[in-house]
């Protein structure tokens, strides 16, 4: 085994946890891989010899490297129509395999992601690599041109901006099913007073079906706002064909039709009823996903 051999070995032992901070920074799996292949590349062109904590090295650069993405990205965001979900990352109900694990590890959330794009690039990079991955303020503050301390009010004023904008869902999979099992059944029977019930009075309903089709992403706030898309959630469940997944560890369901996924559903169950409910039906992106269900 060459040297270029040994470090791509020790470069493939943090590759999960990179790819589980970009994902978090960029909301995009793609930007993500993209972002931890930049970092191969300058650990490849760098002296590895000189890097006490390669980990940490790493988490650094990968940090940069997104914090340099999310500003570009920002810089060209003219239009609100840009707006859209996070990628989600769908498993089975047994969990997926190590690396989804690790994405989604913390209740990573499409519900939390979509409150992080609300953030500063600063702020979401002190409060991601701070609260989600303990990296101290003083290794921070270079990658954002602060002292520590600004570093620590970043993440700080990102934090505030956090709390309480998440419900946390019910730590038993198995509620979370039944509650939305039975959502599914309401919504095919017609069922708008079942439905209703279901659904916490302050449930947030976000839509992406794409720019084109729609206009970008959509929210919808309370019970009967969200109730009030009866007809649309009826048609869903008698077009489509159901599959059961986790999406970024929540009970959801991929819309299947002929054989091909169609939409992506994830709900946040909180005390018995939906607090919170994403939609993914942008045909570009579900074509491009790479899709967990029990149909593989």
């Amino acid at each position: 085994m060459d040297a270029n051999d040994f470090l791509a070995g020790r470069f493939e032992e943090h590759r999960s946890h990179l790819k589980a901070v970009a994902y978090r920074m960029l909301g995009s799996l793609a930007e993500a891989d993209d972002a931890v292949q930049e970092a191969w590349l300058r650990l490849s062109r760098t002296d590895s010899g000189e890097i006490d904590n390669l980990g940490g090295w790493l988490t650094t650069v990968v940090g940069r490297v997104c914090l340099d993405m999310l500003r570009t990205r920002t810089s060209r965001r003219e239009d609100p129509l840009e707006q859209r979900l996070p990628d989600p990352v769908i498993s089975g109900e047994d969990g997926g395999d190590p690396e989804q694990q690790v994405l989604v590890a913390d209740a990573v959330g499409l519900a939390l992601l979509v409150v992080l794009e609300s953030l500063s690039p600063a702020e979401r990079l002190a409060f991601v690599l701070h609260d989600m991955f303990a990296v101290p303020f003083e290794q921070i503050a270079p990658i954002v041109d602060r002292t520590p301390a600004t570093a620590k009010k970043l993440a700080s004023r990102a934090r505030q901006r956090v709390r309480g904008t998440v419900p946390s869902p019910d730590p038993d999979p198995s509620r979370q099913r039944r509650v939305v099992d039975a959502f599914l059944a309401a919504a095919r029977g017609g069922d708008f007073e079942a439905l209703l019930a279901l659904l916490d009075p302050d449930v947030v309903m976000r839509v992406d079906a794409g720019a084109v089709a729609k206009g970008g992403m959509w929210t919808i706030n309370g019970a009967a706002a969200v109730a009030g898309q009866m007809t649309n959630f009826k048609r869903f469940s008698t077009t489509y064909t159901a599959e059961p997944v986790l999406v970024n560890g929540v009970v959801g369901f991929v819309g299947m039709l002929n054989g091909e996924p169609r939409s992506v559903l994830s709900f946040i169950v909180t005390d018995g009823r939906i607090a919170a409910l994403e939609i993914l039906s942008d045909p570009d992106r579900i074509a491009g996903l790479v899709l967990t269900t029990p149909a593989d």
